[in-house]
């Protein structure tokens, strides 16, 4: 049976079939010795090959990695300004997984973070249709009304995109800063920050607690990570199902 490159290269780890695509369009994947060209299909006598290394056509196990992401670091894996990066925190393994993150968290935020080793399930992860919400630790300043919380809940159109949460329940309060659990079903950058900016209530922590199924343990300490068993990543499969 055979596949389409940029499926089989995603499914490898190399990254999202459209960044595939790009490694492909860059001449760095090369099928039986020739350079790929987009577009083209590949089976188990194929031998495909990125940066020297052969890539294996057997299906691989996925592997899923939860991160407790400490504030101050980016989710990202280029470097800005020497700041330290999501993928210092992962561990090293021989041989090497080339991890992929689901989603993100800006560089203020901290909480659980998701990682694998297959493209496809990453995209799978993120993608809207897959109904999978997130659940946010927010702590916020501000003047808390049923009004604000019905805007919040319906949506709220900010430079011509909508962006809305899901669920919202008050926590406890301590003088002008109060606690909410914020809910919501995508992953648009900086959402839940947006959310609160447009209804007046400043935000001074966020922290993601949740994401589908997969709640962040008490006992992970910021800056560590673990790697899931295979019945938590069933439940991530089957979660929106």
């Amino acid at each position: 049976m055979s596949e389409r490159l940029q499926k089989f290269l995603a499914r490898s780890g190399l990254g999202s079939r459209r960044s595939c695509e790009q490694l492909i369009k860059s001449n760095k994947v090369f099928v039986n010795g020739k350079i790929a060209k987009l577009g083209s299909s590949v089976n188990k006598d194929d031998v495909v090959e990125y940066e020297g290394k052969t890539l294996s056509f057997i299906k691989s196990e996925i592997k899923l990695l939860i991160l407790n992401k400490p504030e101050g670091v980016l989710s990202s894996s280029k470097r800005e300004k020497d700041l330290p990066i999501v993928f210092d925190f992962l561990p090293k393994s021989k041989p090497r997984i080339r991890w992929i993150s689901v989603g993100r968290l800006d560089i203020n935020s901290s909480g659980l973070m998701l990682f694998t080793n297959d493209g496809n399930f990453a995209n799978y992860c993120m993608h809207p249709s897959s109904m999978i919400d997130r659940e946010y630790l927010v702590r916020a300043r501000g003047d808390f009304t049923e009004d604000k919380r019905q805007r919040m809940l319906n949506g709220i159109t900010i430079d011509k995109e909508t962006y809305k949460l899901s669920d919202i329940i008050e926590g406890e309060k301590n003088s002008t800063n109060q606690w909410f659990s914020a809910c919501l079903m995508s992953g648009k950058n900086k959402e839940v920050r947006r959310i609160f900016n447009a209804v007046d209530l400043e935000i001074s922590r966020l922290k993601r607690t949740r994401f589908g199924p997969i709640f962040l343990p008490s006992s992970l300490k910021k800056g560590k990570s673990m790697e899931l068993s295979n019945k938590e990543i069933d439940a991530l499969k089957n979660y929106g199902t």
